[in-house]
């Protein structure tokens, strides 16, 4: 009975935890369910679903599926959100950022004229964020002479922005920022949250293939800034990790309160791979600006589970 039972598991397949394997990723919370989605497929966004922020579901088809929307490749660093009682997702292909929408967080996210938000030079890793007087702003990444953070007003329909606004917003320095003295510096997958009055933008450093990328924020007192970033920075790093390649994610609060920051690492201290899905706690200190910090030992990554052929288990 045993080796009928064995065989039968070696002829079938084997279940087994495995990590997700998205970089940039994103959480978007919604009616009890956590939906988790990334830069990891050639023709759009996987996404996976989860109850609790542990056990992971990846769902069969594509939120985002190239045709339906625009990009031909690049699918990167998406970001959902509802709005106006629909759900959007803001994302990048061909080095553009477009904005498709669904009536589900599983989508299908579709555009209905294919374009982007502009078309003035390579724009990536969008962020929209929706200020307490109503206003819409588009936080995101051009590339000129590195990786430059920048923020735009957009239009209510989502799908333009205007350039008059466009306002650069910080830029990777030597330091931390940039470990390597690249001529290309890097800084981007901006987040922006805003509390008491004060706003915190949460981004990544360093060329994402560098073992020392890594997360920082800094704090302004208008979506525009001027912003001054924290004295401490990185508040995200391989020191804190142990994994090479901390960085670019999102926020997320959970049913119980806590926020989160997840966001991807190299697939090992050997090499970049595909990257693998992470999480940590932070918080906020009290008093304005606050102070945001990384809960030790919080780290921990992402996993699902996979029915895998016996023939790829160990």
């Amino acid at each position: 009975m045993t080796a009928l039972l064995c065989s039968a598991i070696l002829s079938y397949g084997q279940s087994q935890r495995v990590h997700i394997p998205l970089a940039d990723p994103t959480i978007f919370y919604d009616e009890g369910i956590y939906y988790l989605y990334g830069t990891g497929a050639p023709d759009g966004f996987p996404v996976y679903t989860s109850s609790d922020l542990i056990n992971w579901t990846k769902k069969e088809k594509n939120a985002l599926q190239m045709g339906e929307s625009y990009g031909t490749k690049g699918f990167w660093a998406p970001q959902v959100f509802k709005y106006k009682g629909k759900y959007f997702m803001a994302y990048t292909a061909n080095e553009h950022i477009a904005i498709a929408s669904s009536n589900s967080p599983l989508g299908p996210f579709k555009q209905s004229v294919q374009r982007p938000v502009s078309e003035n030079g390579k724009q990536i890793d969008p962020f929209v964020f929706k200020d307490s007087d109503g206003r819409l702003y588009l936080y995101h990444v051009r590339l000129k002479d590195g990786n430059r953070i920048f923020v735009a007003q957009i239009n209510e329909a989502l799908d333009e922005i205007d350039e008059t606004t466009a306002t650069e917003c910080i830029h990777a320095e030597n330091g931390w920022e940039n470990t390597n003295s690249a001529t290309w510096p890097v800084s981007e997958g901006p987040t922006v949250v805003k509390r008491n009055g004060f706003y915190y933008l949460f981004y990544s450093a360093n060329d994402f293939r560098n073992i020392d990328y890594s997360v920082g924020y800094a704090v302004a007192s208008s979506p525009a800034g001027p912003w001054k970033k924290y004295k401490s920075n990185p508040i995200l790093s391989r020191s804190i990790t142990g994994k090479n390649g901390s960085g670019h994610g999102d926020l997320v609060k959970g049913r119980n309160g806590k926020l989160y920051y997840v966001f991807h690492t190299h697939e090992s201290n050997e090499k970049v791979g595909k990257r693998l899905t992470a999480i940590v706690q932070i918080s906020f200190t009290t008093g304005d600006p606050s102070t945001v910090s990384t809960k030790a030992n919080s780290f921990r990554y992402l996993e699902t589970d996979n029915k895998l052929p016996a023939k790829n288990v160990d």
